[in-house]
């Protein structure tokens, strides 16, 4: 089994933690670690492990056979420095990609055993074939010659490799190819540095569009297609690979991204942050706009999954008939278009979270097979049947009522108990006014990087404004809102003037003065602001009178009098 080469550029903290990763997988060596820092932890544990380290850099570019670098430096400079020295077989990883790489690796060891063996098919064709293969990266430096070669032309390979092709053999179809970028076809030349009269078929190298290098065979290009081919079945396998690390993605926000001092929102956090320490299942509860998936990402950063994926799924944008395939993966075949196998999100999650959003809007029958997963954290893809075990945290969360559904039958009562392990309601604005002036900060800093004004601050006539407004659509509604107002405003400071000439909530507040309003009109403004709230139909009217503190009989009463018919 061949060995990958590495170096680590750097080692502070990513270096460092990719140099313990790497050590712990028997396929890698590591060539070398660089820091200027001698003192860099990984630098101490290194030379503690009898590994090279050095200050410079191109002392590790310098290392023969060296497949790959992992800049953990972050540094442009160091990072134009490593791709101007470079061999050409020298691939570059950034660090942190380099840590998610490995620990999704590990666990899809059966797909890296079969890239290694499709790897030593091809490495034991190239061998095999009886014409001469040579290969020289663009600037002509010889990278690759086959037994083949030598047993042609004499020339032993250790004296081939590193030669420049346009020294060893300027007028080859090798040489030729790298200086026109163009095809050559049965060209008689004799091979530099050897008697051998051969016959070249030549091509370029393209990676991305631009010519990499150039590839030469004697006497027959026919193996070279054969090559190619076997090369496209390892570039697909890759791909897929590449396709699934695509769609892992990490939390964005921790704890310290949920702000409020009021004693509502301290109690959610703190109940939030004591479910982060263990591995339950989750329940976010609470209005739309509130602030939900905030937490789901703050719980998954405090815990100790965070290294690991964190994938979201909205269960109420993903068409039911689509739902099984994008939670659980489907197998090729498995129904019309299902051209090649798909990973579901719940094994993208393996070893993290996954945040089930709006789980409320599941329908009965998915909901059985994820009470499966929580049991047995096990499943199988649509259309095949192979059972695969996952290690997944559950975080989900809904604005609708489960115990009401429950009641009519749309969801499952075991899932409920299943998902409901720790339950964690995050208040509405309505209920933490008082941190409306920090929630008002954030959003004016925030904004003015967004749309580049120069806002300072809310006047306090504007935050009573805001004060005592019933916020139904909660932050989601005040960060709308304050966009709105500052989209349009060139003022340093955001007035009541201001915001009652460009929000249509405050617009009656502002032309009436509540105090000085007859009881009557009173009572019309309020059962119409009821119904708002809670809708039309039967049930929102119910509500809306137990809300008015009047019975259902006298709400329709007022509503003749005061409302008019398409109310």
């Amino acid at each position: 089994m061949r060995v990958v080469r590495v170096a680590i550029a750097g080692a502070g903290e990513d270096g460092y933690k990719a140099y313990r990763m790497l050590k712990e997988i028997k396929e890698v060596f590591i060539v070398g670690i660089a820091d200027k820092n001698l003192t860099a932890p990984g630098m101490i544990t290194a030379r503690s492990e009898g590994v090279f380290v050095a200050e410079d850099i191109n002392a590790l570019l310098n290392k023969p056979d060296l497949d790959v670098i992992i800049d953990a430096t972050s540094s442009p400079a160091v990072l134009d420095s490593i791709m101007q020295n470079k061999k050409c077989t020298t691939a570059i990883m950034e660090a942190k990609a380099a840590n998610l790489i490995i620990s999704i690796l590990r666990e899809k060891k059966e797909e890296l055993l079969e890239i290694k063996s499709i790897k030593s098919q091809l490495s034991a064709i190239l061998d095999s074939v009886q014409e001469a293969i040579e290969v020289a990266d663009i600037n002509g430096n010889i990278k690759f010659v086959n037994p083949a070669f030598s047993r042609i032309t004499g020339i032993p390979e250790d004296e081939r490799i590193n030669q420049n092709i346009f020294e060893a053999s300027p007028d080859g179809a090798l040489a030729t190819v790298l200086k026109t970028g163009k095809l050559v076809f049965g060209q008689r030349t004799k091979v530099g540095g050897s008697n051998a009269e051969v016959v070249s078929n030549a091509a370029p190298i393209i990676v991305d569009g631009a010519m990499d290098g150039a590839v030469v065979v004697f006497q027959h290009f026919t193996d070279v297609m054969n090559l190619m081919a076997e090369l496209k079945k390892s570039t697909s396998i890759i791909e897929n690979l590449t396709d699934k690390l695509g769609q892992v993605t990490t939390s964005k926000y921790t704890f310290d991204n949920i702000l409020g001092n009021s004693l509502e929102i301290k109690r959610c956090i703190n109940l939030a942050e004591r479910s982060a320490r263990s591995n339950s299942t989750v329940l976010i509860q609470g209005e739309s706009g509130t602030g939900k998936e905030l937490f789901a990402h703050a719980i998954h950063s405090s815990s100790m999954r965070r290294e690991n994926p964190f994938i979201k799924v909205n269960c109420a944008a993903i068409p039911e008939t689509l739902l099984e395939s994008e939670f659980f993966g489907y197998e090729k075949g498995a129904f019309t278009g299902a051209v090649k196998s798909k990973i579901g999100k719940f094994e993208l999650a393996h070893g993290g979270s996954i945040f089930l959003d709006e789980i409320g809007d599941m329908n009965l029958n998915l909901q059985g097979k994820l009470l499966r997963v929580l049991q047995e954290m096990e499943f199988e893809r649509v259309g095949g049947t192979q059972t695969t075990k996952v290690d997944v945290r559950v975080i989900a969360a809904t604005n609708r009522n489960l115990r009401e559904l429950i009641r009519l039958g749309k969801f499952r009562e075991d899932l409920f108990y299943r998902l409901n392990v720790v339950e964690i309601t995050v208040p509405p604005l309505r209920v933490r006014k008082e941190d409306l002036p920090v929630l008002l900060d954030n959003l004016i800093v925030k904004l003015n990087r967004k749309l580049g004004k120069k806002v300072k601050r809310v006047d306090s006539e504007a935050i009573e404004l805001l004060v005592n407004y019933d916020w139904p659509g909660n932050i989601r509604e005040l960060e709308n809102m304050i966009e709105r107002v500052m989209v349009t405003m060139d003022e340093e400071v955001i007035t009541k003037k201001i915001m009652v000439m460009h929000t249509s909530q405050f617009k009656i507040t502002h032309e009436r003065d509540f105090d000085l309003l007859p009881l009557v009109q009173m009572e019309e403004m309020m059962i119409k602001k009821a119904l708002n709230k809670y809708g039309n139909t039967v049930e929102g009217k119910k509500r809306a009178s137990q809300a008015l503190n009047i019975s259902l009989a006298t709400l329709y009463n007022k509503l003749k009098r005061y409302v008019s018919d398409n109310i």
